[in-house]
């Protein structure tokens, strides 16, 4: 005989099946969402490499993997109304973004949402104001920094070689849309002022030098061949294809890129005379707005503005003292610091990152293990006729599926040997760049994350970082010298400060010039009080700051937020904390903004156990 349920058996079955039914479409919600969440990512990962082939051909040395034909690329041009374009495009993405529900998504997709809307918002913000973009600026713009990258294009196989010839065949629409840019600049009276005008055309000028390129002695001549025979002796390809392609190599550089530089450099002539403002952003319309958008982007810091000169205020007046009171102490320092004089040992470039690399274990963590846990770094020089326009120094990014080879250039136009040479290559090397991103790679590849994580350029945090640890490699090097004297370890404690109140300087100028509107007399009178008496000295700087906003906040108030989280860390781990753990949340949660670093600091869940 069949027992009948009870009316309560029965509400207990149903209640079981609909709270499975339940569970089975909140599973299925928090699965769906996440995949469409990656889907979406990856999907803008794809579109912002496919936008340019030489940044894609520098992040992947595979793009089909991801679905990208490199050989189908063409350099972006440059058109009326593209930057109003690129608002709209960033306020689609936004848009799109903001419809995922984040809660339903996994915490590292959750962490990728958080850093991919900040990214998005803050470029929003600066795309509103089209046309304050310089992509001819005279200290890094494409004039320079394009004939770099083409001398350090990566090639091995006939595929690269084909397409960089390609690339070079395409230079002449693609200035031609710079320059299109730049007239519609004039319009809204955004052109560049005459002095930035005369430095662009002089580099286009020397950079395709025609007596070199007569003579075959120029350097996209000698790179290109160089690369070239590494392909013969793998056999990759043959003398006479070298030889081939050589020919082709010279023919696109005389007769097209060339060229295309010198219409450049008249046009620009012609052009010259149309600026309306050869001071500050402030002196243009929204131009103050535009800068506190424009620093919140390039630096990750959330501070307004008056925060931001505050923080560097106080800074500057500590160090200023400090490095007085050790004047004092030790008089003799002030010669040494001025004649860069140091008992440093004489070391190569490849034996201070080795030492590097072994001092810094014990306050920063491993690179994770992977295929390419063992870097290679090679150690090239700026070639001369690029000296006077390139960085001290500067780290090529290694592309993402394939890190081991990396490259530090040393500009010795800029980089002194011993002390200088040696804190450069912990900024670019060990602890810094070079370290960072390979960390950063092995650790986001290991932990699933989107790949999306690796694109997102976060400038204040990188060079912050760089900063942060180039700072703290004075310590190092005084650890390298074997002259224990207090004189000695002071040299160095001063040579830190030096170059603390320096940075500091030139950024609270970035302020005074850009949104309270110091003229270059007002910025004369503040340089003059610190020694900077010689007129041309001051000149260079006041204009490298005016092509450049922002440039030196992004390293110096980096590394002032670095500090800043650092006392925060200290306040909440208590004895709990060390250099090591901070420095592993540091590395494990960054790139990312100032507010979303401080906000993951205070939350258990993304804190890093103590070492």
């Amino acid at each position: 005989m069949k027992k009948k349920l009870s009316f309560k058996q029965w509400a207990g079955a149903i209640l079981v099946l609909l709270l499975f039914i339940l569970l089975t479409l909140f599973l299925y919600g928090y699965f769906h969402e996440d995949s469409r969440f990656e889907k979406f990512a990856m999907q803008f990962f794809v579109y912002e490499l496919s936008s340019n082939p030489i940044n894609l051909h520098y992040t992947l040395t595979d793009p089909s993997v991801y679905g990208i034909d490199e050989s189908s690329m063409t350099l972006p041009i440059y058109h009326a109304g593209q930057a109003l374009e690129n608002w709209d495009s960033i306020q689609e993405t936004l848009s799109r973004l903001k419809k995922f529900h984040p809660e339903r998504l996994s915490s590292s997709n959750q962490y990728t949402y958080i850093l991919f809307t900040t990214y998005l918002e803050n470029r929003k913000a600066c795309a509103a104001y089209p046309y304050y973009e310089e992509p001819l600026s005279p200290v890094s713009g494409i004039q320079s920094e394009l004939p770099v990258l083409l001398a350090d294009y990566r090639l091995a196989s006939t595929t690269d070689i084909q397409n960089y010839l390609s690339i070079l065949s395409q230079i002449p629409s693609y200035l031609e849309g710079v320059l299109l840019y730049e007239r519609e600049k004039i319009e809204y009276d955004l052109f560049m002022p005459d002095t930035a005008v005369d430095k662009v055309i002089e580099q286009c000028e020397l950079l395709m030098n025609k007596d070199e390129l007569e003579a075959g002695s120029h350097f996209l001549e000698i790179t290109f061949a160089e690369r070239l025979s590494k392909l013969v002796e793998q056999n990759t390809i043959t003398a006479e294809q070298s030889r081939s392609y050589q020919e082709e190599n010279k023919r696109l550089l005389t007769t097209v890129v060339a060229p295309a530089y010198d219409k450049m450099a008249d046009e620009l002539t012609l052009l010259k005379g149309s600026g309306c403002n050869d001071q500050g952003l402030c002196y243009h319309i929204d131009g103050r707005d535009y800068y506190q958008a424009y620093l919140r982007q390039t630096t990750g810091s959330y501070r307004t503005v008056p925060e931001i000169k505050s923080l560097l205020a106080k800074d500057f007046e500590q160090n200023y003292a400090a490095l007085v009171a050790l004047l004092r102490q030790y008089p003799a320092l002030a010669d040494s610091l001025s004649a860069e004089a140091s008992p440093f040992p004489a070391l190569t470039p490849e034996d201070m990152l080795s030492l590097l690399q072994t001092m810094i274990s014990q306050d920063y963590p491993a690179i994770p293990a992977g295929v390419d846990q063992t870097p290679q770094c090679s150690v090239k020089y700026v070639d001369e006729c690029l000296a006077p326009y390139s960085a001290p120094a500067f780290y090529l990014t290694p592309p993402l599926d394939n890190m081991r080879e990396n490259t530090i250039y040393i500009n010795r136009l800029d980089t002194a040997e011993g002390l200088s040479l040696f804190t450069t290559l912990a900024h670019e090397g060990y602890p810094g760049h070079l370290y960072q991103t390979i960390y950063s790679g092995h650790y986001l590849q290991a932990s699933g994350a989107s790949p999306l994580r690796r694109t997102l350029y976060y400038g204040g945090y990188i060079e912050g970082w760089a900063m942060y640890v180039e700072l703290n490699s004075y310590d190092y090097a005084c650890r390298l010298t074997k002259d224990a004297r207090p004189e000695t370890e002071a040299l160095y404690q001063a040579g830190r400060l030096n170059r603390q109140i320096q940075l500091c300087l030139y950024s609270l100028l970035d302020i005074i010039i850009h949104y309270e509107g110091a003229s270059f007399e007002r910025v004369y009178q503040i340089l003059s009080a610190f020694g900077f008496t010689q007129e041309e000295s001051v000149r260079s700087i006041y204009e490298y700051i005016i092509a450049q906003p922002c440039n030196y906040l992004k390293y110096y108030l980096g590394y002032l937020e670095i500090e800043a989280l650092k006392t925060q860390a200290e306040t909440a781990w208590g004895d709990n904390f060390s250099l090591y753990r901070f420095h592993t949340f540091l590395l494990n949660n960054g790139p990312a903004d100032y507010r979303t670093l401080g906000r993951l600091l205070k939350a258990s869940r993304w804190s890093i156990p103590a070492a």
